[in-house]
Order: C-alpha cells, then structure tokens, then sequence
C-alpha cells in the first residue's frame, strides 16, 4: 500500500507517511534492510538526518531498489536535516552539500533546520556538553541559519526547506525574514503530546507538521523508570482496533493522519513496517479521534533536557 501525497504550500508534494531512520545510527546495516523492506512495502518517504550517521547506507539501499527497477529517484521523497553545528551562513550548504554525497544523490527533497539551537564545537554525537554539562555555548542566530537554508534551494541543492523542533514564536521570526518560507515543522508528536495548538498555528501559515515519535521512542537511550510512557494498547485503542480490524498502533497513526499530520514511525521489523503504512484504508470519526484527544497530557519524551539553558531551547513555551 502506498501513502497517498500531501500537497505543500510551494506546490510539491510529500507522501503522508515516511519510514523514521533514527533506530540504524549504532548499527547501519540494520536500517539499510529496513529501507528495502519499505520500499517493498510501498514507502516512497524516508526521514534521515545527518546526525544519525546514516545517510550512506540509506543511499546505498535506495539506488539498490532504484537499480533493481522497482523506483525511481523522482518516486522518492528524502528528508534529511542540518546539525546544531553547521549554523553559520557560510557552513549551511557545504554541510547540505555533505549529505548529498553521502547518499549519492544530486538533491534532496526537503532540508530541515534539525534544532533551532546552535552550538560552537563539533559534537562527534546527537548532543555535546562541557564539564559543567551544559551545552557548548554559542551565538549563531537561527536567522542566520535559514539564510544559508534559502541559498541550498536557490543552488538546487533541495526542493523543499523547513524547520524541526521550533516553536510558535521561532516560527514566526522565521517568517518575518524569509524569502523562501519553510514548507514544514518537523516535531514530536503522539497521543500524549498532540500538539493540536502547534498544528493549527503552522497549519494558518501554510506550514505542514511531520510527526516523529509517533508512539514516544520506546527505545530511546535517555529513557527514565519514571518517565510517563504512551501506552498503545489503551482499552479505548483496543476496542477501535478490534472496529476496524487494526492494531492499536496502526489505530494510533491514523489518529496522527486524521489530526492532520505526516507521521515517521520507525521500525526495522518488516512485518511491523508493513502494518505502518497499511492505515489508508480506514478513517477515524470526530468522535473515535475526540477519544485519543483524551490521551493528551502535554508529555514529551524528547526534550533534550541538557540543553533547557541554551539561548534558543524551544520547549519553555506551551507551542
């Protein structure tokens, strides 16, 4: 099954689910197999990011199914975002330049700010901090950064450019200098943390919302026993799931789809890949989705909370 596509406001369109890519940065060769067994599956929609450190193997398996005969470049939509310490005007497309190379294409379809948090030192990892565990400060404004964001499009380095993990009030500096406006926010989004505020206010600014952590990075490497989980297999998503012949989880993404946004799940089961993009089929009522709105407690379990002393961390604010 194939997502269908979702129209952005500059006209291009991106498929309305994507394969997340985070789970191979320790071991590669596992999410190279997972982006076969989604290209199998029907994806068209792959969610990378230089950080990860695996932009090569993902490009290695997309040009095997492209050399197999079963897609084409233009069939694919990649995704991939520039790190906290490429911020500055002039490293921004090298860095974007970088990427390219690694995965043997000659453009992207969509650049993304990864963080609106910049940082001085070459981090070698997702985060760096100093002695005193804080982040390695530094000045570069993310308007600075956009700029050279602007300038990848303006080369053809990338079709489409946006932002991760920005709120309401960095959005709209964003907007209030961009000649190019960012065509999506990529931020974490599931049943506990909805962001429905965040989606209406990028949503009256032509802006599209990709959800990443669709069932709250269950396997992420900073979890706490006291951190407040999404529970998948609620009652209310059981019973929903048994209506529609579904799992809870593909109940769950189709809750994301219907609230309008483009969730990334991640997985490198091919089973549970398979069951990923298999929600096109059924829809929820306003009803069915006020249900999981209930789930709403406003938790995220992506809060890089090392960096909640940096000039730009964007999760003070409530969006």
């Amino acid at each position: 099954m194939a997502a269908p596509l979702v129209e952005l406001s500059n006209g291009e369109k991106i498929p309305a689910l994507g394969l997340g890519t985070w789970q191979g940065v320790d071991n590669p060769n596992v999410v190279g197999q997972a982006v076969k067994h989604a290209i199998d599956a029907g994806y068209r929609h792959f969610d990378c990011a230089f950080v990860y450190r695996n932009e090569k193997e993902i490009g290695n398996a997309l040009k095997e199914k492209i050399a197999e005969g079963v897609v084409k470049r233009e069939d694919l939509y990649i995704v991939t975002k520039l790190w906290n310490d490429k911020h500055k005007l002039e490293q921004v497309v090298p860095a974007c330049k970088e990427s390219l190379k690694n995965f043997g294409f000659d453009y992207i379809d969509l650049y993304l700010i990864h963080w609106p948090m910049s940082v001085a030192k070459e981090t070698g990892g997702f985060f760096s901090l100093d002695e005193n565990n804080k982040p390695h400060p530094s000045i570069v404004d993310y308007l600075e950064t956009w700029k050279g964001m602007e300038e990848c499009v303006k080369l053809g380095l990338t079709k489409s450019i946006g932002l991760s993990n920005f709120n309401s009030v960095q959005i709209d500096r964003v907007l209030s200098i961009a000649k190019i406006k960012p065509m999506m926010n990529q931020v974490e989004c599931n049943p506990n943390l909805n962001q429905k505020k965040l989606i209406e206010f990028c949503s009256k600014r032509g802006i599209a919302i990709t959800a990443y952590s669709p069932f709250g990075a269950p396997l992420r490497y900073w979890a706490k026993p006291t951190d407040t989980e999404v529970v998948i297999e609620r009652p209310e998503t059981l019973a929903l799931a048994k209506k529609y012949g579904k799992t809870a989880a593909q109940v769950l993404l189709r809750y994301l789809v219907d609230i309008g946004t483009i969730p990334i799940p991640k997985s490198s089961s091919k089973e549970r890949i398979q069951q990923n993009i298999d929600i096109f089929d059924f829809k929820l009522t306003p009803e069915e989705i006020a249900i999981i709105d209930t789930f709403n407690t406003g938790t995220r379990t992506c809060a890089s909370f090392g960096y909640d002393t940096h000039k730009d961390y964007p999760f003070h604010l409530e969006f």
